[in-house]
């Protein structure tokens, strides 16, 4: 089994990445959500995905991990900004989602991919779709787990993870980050799949480890707030696509991913009961058949 790691220009970022499974598979780019990293993808679903014979392929987004910051000097005020949103004012950012989708598609060019097919997450969905609309010659088939088409239309996060986000510690230590990650997990998690403290305090510990970025996770913030709805690109979308998500979801509600399915051309949409905003374990072996079957639509 391949496995190997590096770091690329790509977009005119720097972008970590790391692959596993064979080289001669079909590639499949992972891409994270907001402030997470590549080391969030669950192993066992990597390799869930490696016996199915894809080459698996994560990397850390702009602004976290490993990667390149992004910080072209622009204020990010996230009160002001959410009301402009809200009444659909334009928003200067350092960056939009757009970039982000490029940022994917230049690291399949320092790959030497032509096309691959491409499953996102959370924020990671929202740049696997665009990516899916703008560069449809670059991707095989599309699959958005618990995602948004980002329309200020569709219900926001439910009260107490909203005000949970909005509060940031003073002076951060190692401590307080792994228990904030907890209470968030916890808050927004599977309550039919739920995931021990202890595993949630060991990736949180990992990933403060690996890279503690507070000023870049603002940015990609600000720049999912910048881009809005985005509706227009998904309905673009020609490959075929698989849309996964939570029906408990606190964070990205159920209707997101039901607004999905109903945008982007024959999609296909996949609905868990008890399942929260997170990798429920038990799940990945279904997730990984889902993502194969969809794959195969090619």
């Amino acid at each position: 089994m391949l496995w190997r790691k590096g770091k690329c220009l790509a977009n005119g970022v720097e972008i970590a990445w790391e692959e596993s499974g064979s080289e001669t598979g079909e590639p499949i780019v992972l891409v994270m959500g907001l402030g997470l990293q590549l080391i969030h993808w669950p192993e066992d679903l990597c390799q869930q995905l490696v016996e199915r014979g894809f080459r698996v392929i994560r990397f850390d987004n702009r602004d976290v991990g490993l990667s390149g910051a992004a910080d072209n000097g622009i204020e990010v005020n996230m009160p002001r900004d959410w009301l402009r949103s809200r009444i659909g004012l334009p928003i200067k950012a350092n960056y939009r989602l757009h970039d982000m989708a490029a940022d994917t598609v230049g690291l399949l060019d320092a790959l030497g991919i032509g096309k691959a097919h491409l499953a996102g997450i959370s924020m990671g969905g929202m740049i696997a779709q665009i990516a899916s609309g703008l560069y449809p010659q670059r991707v095989q088939s599309l699959t958005s787990i618990m995602s948004t088409t980002n329309e200020r239309r569709l219900p926001g996060p439910k009260l107490n993870v909203l005000m949970h986000m909005s509060k940031t510690g003073a002076n951060p230590t190692r401590e307080s980050v792994i228990e904030r990650s907890i209470k968030f997990f916890n808050m927004v998690g599977s309550p039919a799949y739920p995931s021990p403290d202890q595993r949630r305090a060991d990736m949180a510990g990992a990933a403060f480890d690996r890279a503690y970025r507070p000023e870049g996770v603002l940015r990609q913030m600000h720049g999912i707030l910048a881009t809005g709805g985005f509706s227009d690109i998904s309905a673009s979308i020609k490959a075929p696509t698989l849309i996964i998500h939570g029906k408990e979801d606190p964070l990205v509600r159920p209707e997101a991913g039901r607004r999905c399915a109903k945008v982007i051309p024959n999609a296909r949409l996949q609905l868990y009961k008890g399942m929260g905003h997170d990798f429920p374990a038990p799940l990945f072996p279904e997730w990984a058949e889902l993502i194969a079957q969809n794959a195969a639509r090619t």
